[in-house]
């Protein structure tokens, strides 16, 4: 945060009912614009000179839905966090997790992935918003691996695909993946190689007032700060990684992937990985091709390998998360999730 926001606040100009009335408008044309999207994507793809089921229609359509999506998540969460942040300061919250219920929030950290119907780019916001929260980084890894590759989205479609014993038998790989990879994470004393800003963000207390002096309004307040400022730097590069996402996902190289993991070669997991990490899609947009990929022969460990790379892995992801973590956590991040994808899909061979 600037010198400034970290001194006095300033007085506010406008009486407590506009903020409060300010916030539930604000709130109400969030929720609007949120249920528009994808009309409005539509809409707006028909524009084009492209037919929509193109694969440029279809790489149009899908920057046009995922770029205000993520940006629209992104500015409410930190908002939201912004505000919890003038509560439970970095120090009270690394306190809270502190000791021996630190073990405690690896598998929370997971399961609040699971239930989060959000695909990896979409999970970033949240990610950056436990990360300014002062939340250990490994429990803020274990969601971020949990979100896309366990949720309930996903879930459902592998059920209806292949069935409640392969989907419970996913959750529980997925889910000890995301556990033991934050844990191990969290054990690195990985903080140091958050970006500056970050760090900076997570050195004192929230903006503002003592503690004990702010008001409700003085809370919204620094929220909207918080969305400023973290918005502002991000900003940029979620269009650019989404724009990245959507070229890969309306040129998806279907025939190329059958042929690399349409056998059961010992190869074809780590192949599968290579593949899927430079892609960009969701578990439901990933579901089609894993029934492709089962109907001409691929062994399901390899294609549930493919599966866990691409929603929590993917390249768009990567470009996001540079804002906030450095090179060499990324490559940390990458390497710990693909040990246990490479595991997982392995493991599924040997054993179905």
């Amino acid at each position: 945060m600037s010198a400034d926001t970290q001194g006095t606040m300033p007085q506010r100009s406008r009486p407590d009912w506009l903020w409060y009335g300010g916030a539930a408008l604000a709130g109400i044309l969030w929720l609007l614009l949120y249920r528009q999207l994808i009309p409005f994507s539509d809409w707006a793809t028909s524009l084009f000179p492209v037919a929509r089921d193109s694969h440029t229609g279809e790489a149009i359509a899908f920057f046009l839905y995922d770029v205000p999506k993520v940006l629209l998540l992104l500015t409410l969460i930190v908002f939201v966090t912004g505000v919890l942040r003038s509560w439970f300061s970095p120090e009270k919250t690394r306190a809270v997790l502190s000791g021996k219920r630190a073990i405690l929030g690896y598998p929370l950290g997971a399961a609040l992935g699971v239930l989060t119907p959000f695909c990896s780019c979409s999970s970033v916001p949240l990610f950056i918003g436990f990360v300014s929260a002062g939340i250990p980084l490994g429990v803020t890894f274990s969601f971020l691996i949990a979100g896309p590759m366990v949720g309930p989205v996903g879930l459902g479609l592998l059920f209806g695909l292949v069935g409640w014993r392969i989907a419970a038998i996913y959750l529980v790989f997925g889910f000890t993946i995301s556990t033991l990879a934050g844990w191990a994470m969290g054990r690195m004393g990985l903080e140091r190689y958050l970006q500056d800003w970050v760090r900076e963000l997570n050195a004192g207390p929230a903006p503002g007032l003592p503690e004990e002096r702010l008001t409700l309004v003085d809370r919204m307040r620094i929220g909207l700060e918080q969305v400023r400022e973290i918005l502002g730097k991000v900003w940029i590069w979620v269009v650019i990684g989404i724009a990245i996402g959507a070229l890969i996902h309306g040129y998806v190289p279907e025939a190329t992937m059958l042929r690399i993991m349409g056998g059961e070669a010992w190869w074809s997991v780590p192949a599968a990985v290579v593949v899927g990490i430079p892609m960009y899609t969701n578990a439901a947009g990933v579901i089609p091709i894993v029934e492709a990929l089962l109907g001409k022969g691929a062994a399901l460990g390899t294609t549930l390998a493919f599966m866990m790379s691409v929603i929590a892995l993917s390249l768009p992801e990567m470009i996001i998360l540079k804002q906030v973590l450095t090179l060499r956590l990324i490559a940390i991040f990458i390497a710990v999730v693909a040990a246990g994808i490479l595991a997982t899909g392995f493991l599924f061979n040997a054993i179905l």
